[in-house]
């Protein structure tokens, strides 16, 4: 295990868990998705999902608005879901290396929609699970939902946009 990666997940972790807490209030607008997603970008595969799991794990369960350690299995779908943005991250490096700024961005910001309907879709259908509903009541549950997740699409594929080619610019200096 290399420290100094290890030291980078850990910040990387650290910055997503505060930046939760930080926004937590502000319905659909949320920084951890893409500083997860940066985090497999820049440390690899392993290392952004393991800080996708760690942050997740940490930010849930100690959410003041409600720990996630009640409802296990949503605990468990979104630890599972920003551990697969973490994979996304470092899978898209490949993606991402547009010269062209405009074209970078519309890539990132489409990255972002698919990360946000990973994590979105996994936890629309564990927390019914959690809470024992039934199929017609996860859909129901689901329908109710979708301009809250209409919404958070919306807000992550507009800041997956300007802030992964921003990063990019700024580590390629």
């Amino acid at each position: 295990m290399n420290l100094n990666k290890l030291v980078q997940a850990a910040i990387f972790a650290a910055m997503a868990i505060g930046l939760g807490f930080m926004f937590m209030l502000v319905p659909n607008l949320e920084f951890i998705s893409v500083t997860i997603f940066l985090s497999g970008l820049t440390l690899g595969m392993g290392y952004g999902t393991l800080v996708g799991g760690t942050a997740m794990l940490i930010y849930s369960s100690m959410n003041p608005l409600g720990s996630g350690l009640i409802y296990i299995t949503l605990l468990l779908g979104q630890i599972l879901a920003m551990a697969g943005i973490g994979l996304l991250g470092s899978i898209s490096k490949q993606f991402l290396k547009i010269d062209n700024p405009l074209a970078c961005s519309i890539v990132a910001g489409g990255i972002g929609l698919v990360c946000t309907l990973l994590y979105d879709g996994v936890t629309t259908f564990t927390y019914p699970i959690s809470a024992g509903y039934d199929w017609d009541e996860t859909v129901a549950y689901a329908i109710s939902g979708l301009l809250f997740t209409f919404m958070h699409l919306v807000s992550n594929a507009i800041i997956f946009s300007l802030v992964v080619p921003g990063y990019l610019r700024r580590i390629s200096q």
